[in-house]
């Protein structure tokens, strides 16, 4: 195991990233988490352009995915079959599942509703993950979780504005697609520990691209030749966005992860503004803030006492370190 620290220049540790295990290199890990954050902006622009273009959201989410998988093609000559090959392949199932679920959720939302409320719903991601575990894991929450829950979706009220005009169906699928995500939580950091973020990578869209397939296939129809260059920036992103994630999964602690995520906005906001022609309003970073907050704070809550118990963090199964078991499946 590589403390990765002060080790080597920097180029060396973010090779050393890519490798399965535990390190811990704070400033490898923003690096990778930031640069993650810029690309999933890109992401959400070029698919927003692909459905603007009359693309149904079912398609773009198949070609993001085949799209990912041509690129890492080159992954697989180099590396063998082995690249293709896990012992957590139960879990490789789980998390496909609600993955394209969860793709399926947040495309069709960005369709109707700007991409930084968008990114800014799902904030709540972390704090579903916490309800997850209460009521389908069992775990017990004391009262500053709670009070940290109902804080965070005090600021998803400000942000949604339920009964006024900022609130409607794309909303509704917004904060469908941040559950799914909440749900996804428990698998990622667990699988970091036996394989690496490329292998992760490429067999997560192996099984999504023909999983979904079928559901496109329903509203199958060629896009136009102008489309395709978004298309296929939608799956270069979606490729380096994932990969660059879990590189900064696997150097340092899930808690800091979140910390950086929340770049994720200024990105958004600024792609949007830019690429989009779309404006934010001072109350979706409002309830932004206050959602990111109350998340942090659970997550740094529950690092504090994973330690106090004596729970080695690197070995806690959820990314946000809200659920100090192993999850079986």
């Amino acid at each position: 195991m590589s403390n990765g620290g002060g080790n080597g220049g920097l180029a060396a540790r973010l090779r050393a990233s890519g490798k399965a295990g535990k390190r811990n290199d704070p400033l490898v890990g923003a690096i990778w988490v930031v640069l993650a954050m810029a690309t999933f902006a890109g992401l959400g622009t070029f698919g927003k352009y692909a459905m603007q273009a009359g693309v149904d959201p079912l398609q773009v989410i198949f070609f993001r995915n085949f799209f990912c998988l041509i690129l890492m093609t080159p992954l697989l000559y180099w590396r063998g079959p082995s690249l293709a090959y896990s012992e957590q392949f139960r879990l490789y199932g789980v998390r496909v599942g609600l993955s394209v679920i969860s793709m399926m959720a947040w495309f069709s939302a960005l369709s109707m509703i700007p991409l930084a409320e968008l990114t800014a719903i799902g904030f709540l991601a972390p704090l579903f993950a916490t309800v997850f575990a209460v009521f389908w894991l069992g775990e017990v929450v004391r009262a500053r979780r709670w009070t940290a829950l109902v804080v965070g979706f005090i600021g998803a009220l400000i942000i949604l504005r339920p009964g006024g005009l900022g609130f409607g169906w794309g909303q509704c699928v917004a904060l469908f697609s941040a559950v799914t995500t909440g749900i996804i939580g428990p698998l990622l950091k667990q699988m970091t520990a036996q394989d690496d973020p490329d292998k992760i990578v490429f067999i997560t869209n192996l099984w999504a691209a023909p999983a979904s397939l079928i559901p496109a296939l329903f509203v199958w129809e060629w896009p136009p030749l102008a489309v395709w260059p978004y298309l296929l920036g939608l799956g270069l992103c979606a490729v380096l966005g994932h990969v660059a994630l879990l590189r900064g999964f696997a150097s340092m602690d899930a808690s800091m992860v979140f910390t950086f995520e929340f770049s994720r906005l200024p990105f958004a906001v600024l792609a949007g503004y830019f690429f989009l022609g779309e404006t934010t309003d001072i109350w979706t970073w409002v309830g932004a803030l206050i959602i990111f907050s109350s998340a942090a704070y659970i997550t740094r809550r529950e690092a504090q006492l994973a330690r106090e118990r004596g729970v080695r963090i690197r070995d806690v199964s959820d990314p946000l370190s809200l659920t100090p078991l192993r999850l079986k499946v």
